[in-house]
């Protein structure tokens, strides 16, 4: 480097640190994702919506979006579909997913919380990539004929996924201390 270009420091945070750790959680459990191989094309267990759901209960909707965007751009990346339909697919089933989140945290959290936000979250997913997919990929109403079969996944998946962030919630501040310790 010349002595004519200023050298550029970026500075990170702490909270900087734990959103790109989390992020990578999110992108290893969308990679175990992709491998899992199912019977119909779309339906997956969105392991790192789990990751999402703990970031939201821990750390509030700012970071959760974090996660959740760096877990969609850099998995398509390593995945190899950036840009491509099933990115925009996927970026747009995360930001219903996102846009329902923020408004489910709100709800009181004695009947409300990771289970119920897991299941609404994979609704507005799937709400939205059928939507996606009825505007640009597939012009025909016929598309909606799949919405009970990707809801029943959506809300099975939700089910398991959310009451997987409910436990791991429960035993991370055991698991903290643990670390405290150490």
């Amino acid at each position: 480097m010349s002595d004519s270009q200023p050298l550029i420091r970026l500075t990170t945070t702490p909270e900087d640190h734990r959103i790109a750790q989390l992020a990578a959680a999110a992108i290893g459990l969308s990679l175990v994702d992709a491998a899992i191989p199912l019977p119909l094309p779309g339906v997956k267990p969105g392991l790192a919506n789990i990751v999402t759901l703990i970031v939201l209960a821990r750390h509030g909707w700012v970071a959760a979006a974090w996660v959740t965007g760096l877990r969609v751009f850099a998995g398509s990346l390593l995945l190899g579909y950036f840009l491509s339909p099933g990115f925009f697919m996927s970026l747009c089933g995360a930001l219903c997913s996102l846009l329902t989140l923020s408004l489910a945290c709100r709800l009181p959290r004695r009947w409300f919380g990771p289970v119920s936000w897991s299941i609404l979250a994979a609704l507005a997913h799937i709400a939205g990539q059928l939507l996606l997919a009825r505007l640009w990929l597939i012009p025909h109403d016929g598309l909606f004929l799949l919405l009970p079969v990707f809801a029943l996944a959506a809300c099975v998946f939700g089910i398991i996924n959310g009451l997987i962030a409910a436990r791991l919630l429960n035993e991370l501040p055991i698991m903290e201390r643990q670390v405290e310790h150490v």
